[in-house]
C-alpha cells in the first residue's frame, strides 16, 4: 500500500538490505568508537547522551495561573505578569506596551503564545502567556466574547516542591519590590479622591534640626523593618510623632469639626500613610494646663467640649 512517505511500497529485499546497512554502520562506528576513544572519556561521553535524553524524556509538569478565579482576580497571575516583565530579553518576538495618562512608567507584557525562559537554584522552567476568547452565554441578551488570560508554567516535575515553596513565594517578593519602586504617592481627600502627589519636597528636606531629623529617620526605617515583630506581638504597625510649636491662626483643621470628622478622616486613610496632624490648638482655652476657670459669657461649651475630644483623639492616636 502507497503512502506520501513511500509513493511505492519498497519490497522485502530492499527493506532487509536498508536493515543490513544500518546495522553494518552502527557495529562499525561502536569499533572505532570503543578503539580510539579512552575508556575514562568514553564513559563520560556515554553519562553525558544518557543525561541529556534523560533531560528531554522526562516528564514535565504544568502549572496555569488564571487572570481571575472565578469573579475574584488571582493576584498570583498579577504578580508573575509584573515579575516577567524584568524577564525580557532580546529574543523575544512579539509585547505589548501600555500607558496611561497619570503613569509614570510603562508597562510591558507578554503578547499571545510568547515564551520566556527563566532559571532558578538550577532549575529551568518555561513561561508562556495564552490568550483565549470563550462565548459566555447571557440570560438578558445573546452570547458575548469574553477574554481569558492565562500564564502558562513548565519545569520538570522532580523539581516540584523547589518551585512551589521557593520559586513562587520569591515571585511575590520580587513583584512587590518592583511595583513599590514604581509607586506613585497620591494624596486623597474625604471622599475617597485621590491626586498624585508630585512634590519637589522631600524628608530629607525639611526645616528640622539635623541632629533630630537623622533620629526621626534612623526610628522610621527601624519601623519599617519591624513590621513581623509588631505582628508577633499583637500590637498595632503605626509609628506617630506629635509636632509641636508656637500656634499658629493658619494651621487651624478648620474641616474637623467634632470626633466624628475626625473619626471618618482615619477610617479612609489607607494602610501605609502618614497622618500628620499639624497645630492641636489649645489656644481656645484661656490656660493651656487647664488649670484656670472658664467664662461662660464668652464660650461656646459645645465647641470647648468637641476641642477636648479633639485633643485627646489626637494625642491617644500619636503617642
Amino acid at each position: 500500500m502507497a503512502s506520501r512517505l513511500f509513493p511505492v511500497m519498497p519490497t522485502t529485499s530492499l527493506l532487509l538490505s536498508a536493515y543490513a546497512s544500518l546495522s553494518t554502520s552502527f557495529v562499525l562506528f561502536q569499533t572505532v568508537f570503543n578503539q580510539l576513544v579512552p575508556p575514562q572519556l568514553r564513559g563520560y561521553i556515554i553519562d553525558v547522551v544518557k543525561c541529556y535524553w534523560k533531560h528531554k524524556t522526562s516528564d514535565q509538569l504544568t502549572i496555569l495561573f488564571e487572570e481571575r478565579d472565578r469573579r475574584n482576580p488571582n493576584d498570583m497571575f498579577y504578580a508573575v505578569e509584573v515579575f516577567l516583565s524584568t524577564k525580557i530579553t532580546a529574543d523575544s518576538k512579539c509585547l505589548k506596551i501600555t500607558k496611561s495618562m497619570n503613569d509614570e512608567h510603562f508597562k510591558i507584557k507578554l503578547a499571545e503564545s510568547e515564551k520566556i525562559v527563566d532559571s532558578f537554584e538550577g532549575v529551568t522552567v518555561t513561561w508562556k502567556y495564552h490568550s483565549q476568547q470563550q462565548n459566555q452565554r447571557s440570560a438578558s441578551s445573546d452570547d458575548k466574547q469574553e477574554e481569558k488570560n492565562y500564564m502558562e508554567l513548565k519545569f520538570d516535575k522532580n523539581y516540584k516542591d523547589i518551585i512551589i515553596s521557593s520559586y513562587l513565594p520569591f515571585i511575590i517578593k520580587k513583584a512587590q519590590e518592583i511595583k513599590n519602586q514604581k509607586k506613585v504617592v497620591k494624596l486623597h481627600d474625604g471622599r475617597r479622591r485621590g491626586v498624585n502627589l508630585d512634590h519637589p519636597s522631600t524628608f530629607e528636606t525639611l526645616a528640622i534640626d539635623p541632629k533630630k531629623k537623622k533620629e526621626i529617620m534612623e526610628d522610621l526605617d527601624l519601623f519599617l523593618n519591624r513590621r513581623d515583630f509588631y505582628k508577633k506581638i499583637r500590637k498595632a504597625w503605626k509609628r506617630g510623632y506629635l509636632l509641636y510649636g508656637p500656634p499658629r491662626q493658619e494651621n487651624r483643621l478648620m474641616h474637623v469639626h467634632d470626633d466624628e470628622s475626625l473619626r471618618d478622616i482615619l477610617l479612609e486613610t489607607s494602610n501605609r500613610s502618614i497622618l500628620v496632624i499639624e497645630d492641636i490648638d489649645c489656644s481656645i482655652l484661656p490656660d493651656r494646663k487647664g488649670a484656670a476657670s472658664f467664662n461662660g459669657s464668652h464660650l461656646d461649651y459645645s465647641k470647648v467640649s468637641s476641642y477636648f475630644h479633639l485633643l485627646g483623639i489626637a494625642l491617644h492616636d500619636l503617642t
